[in-house]
């Protein structure tokens, strides 16, 4: 495996500077190359299933590029998101150019910001921690450092997790409750954290007290520097990163559920509570983000280890093709309804209590 096809999600950055020195509805060539290009070749470029050796591991994981493409995608991240709140606050863009510029940059900000950086919080060194939580900052989305790894990963196919889309709930239904939900779930865990340690929930220890400050402190510097306009660009574009990001969420463990094994307990997560997609192109652009289950199994493990899991549910295309698929609920109803296990169906009536889940 070589580090090269890695460095595609870069041409997202250089479709957005080419889009906005080109003008007019061409601002939008980021989303185009994103939602069409992609799941295109995705379609003509197929799967990749090959995992590495025993080995090949080895020298995989010691090779520094691997870690350098992630090292390098955070400075240009906060870079491009500071460059388009200064181009929306000092230049006489079109509403067509000021839609596109921000669209596209929130694009990046998902796929590129919000992805590496999941890579890094889950890394152990704290320069790779500060680098993720930095791309975090970028689309003001801090706390989900905190709920992702501590709480995600723990709760992840219960009915506790905000993050698992249930069996039946359209994306549109999903997206109010996972982001209000997981904001007070890392709210939650962060206050477990200052009481086992005997500090006071509200003050300088609260992470997400200072994650809100570092946020607020960017929007009124930018406000500042370029005004309200820069301001508005900085809240849309970080809206789409986030959006884009719980969509996937939503993608990732649709319908997928532990059996309880106590009142508290539930069975161990394996590669069945997660659907893995081995789409070569969106996983060369996404850090190999696709082959989920294996994150979920081995999530210490960096990208270029993550192995294409047969025994695990599997995607009919790639995260690109999916995303479009979820903004038409019944569309994706008929597609992925009838590939969530049986017994998964019966869990959901049992946990969740919906007629709507029942009927879906």
């Amino acid at each position: 495996m070589r580090t090269f096809p890695f460095t595609l999600i870069f041409l997202t950055v250089l479709a957005t500077l080419a889009g906005y020195a080109l003008g007019g509805w061409l601002t939008f060539l980021t989303v185009f190359i994103a939602f069409v290009v992609v799941p295109l070749f995705d379609f003509v470029l197929g799967a990749n299933t090959l995992n590495p050796t025993p080995e090949e591991e080895a020298t995989l994981d010691e090779a520094r590029d691997f870690k350098l493409l992630t090292w390098i995608a955070a400075p240009v991240q906060v870079a491009l998101m500071f460059w388009g709140a200064w181009v929306a606050g000092t230049k006489n863009l079109s509403w067509v150019e000021t839609a596109g510029l921000t669209v596209s940059v929130g694009i990046v900000g998902g796929a590129m910001g919000i992805n590496v950086s999941h890579e890094l919080i889950h890394r152990y060194r704290p320069f790779e921690t500060f680098l993720g939580k930095a791309m975090l900052w970028s689309v003001s989305y801090l706390h989900w450092s905190i709920e992702h790894v501590a709480g995600h990963h723990r709760r992840v196919a219960t009915p506790q997790d905000p993050a698992t889309a249930r069996y039946g709930e359209s994306v549109y239904a999903f997206l109010p409750r996972t982001i209000i939900d997981s904001f007070i779930s890392a709210w939650t865990i962060e206050r477990h954290r200052l009481k086992k340690k005997g500090l006071a929930e509200y003050g300088f220890h609260n992470r997400i007290l200072r994650y809100l400050a570092a946020t607020a402190a960017l929007a009124v510097g930018l406000g500042l520097l370029w005004g309200a306009a820069a301001v508005a660009f900085f809240l849309v574009q970080s809206l789409v990163a986030i959006t884009l990001l719980e969509i996937v969420n939503y993608i990732e463990h649709y319908g997928l559920l532990r059996r309880r094994v106590s009142d508290t307990e539930f069975e161990e997560v394996t590669p069945v509570h997660s659907w893995n997609a081995s789409q070569r192109l969106t996983n060369y652009f996404l850090f190999n983000l696709q082959r989920h289950s294996d994150h979920h199994a081995r999530a210490h493990i960096r990208y270029q280890l993550l192995r294409h899991l047969d025994e695990s549910p599997q995607l009919p295309t790639g995260y690109a093709g999916m995303v479009l698929l979820t903004l038409v609920p019944p569309l994706w109803f008929a597609v992925m309804n009838k590939r969530v296990p049986p017994h998964m169906k019966d869990l959901a009536k049992e946990y969740f209590d919906s007629p709507a889940v029942a009927e879906a």
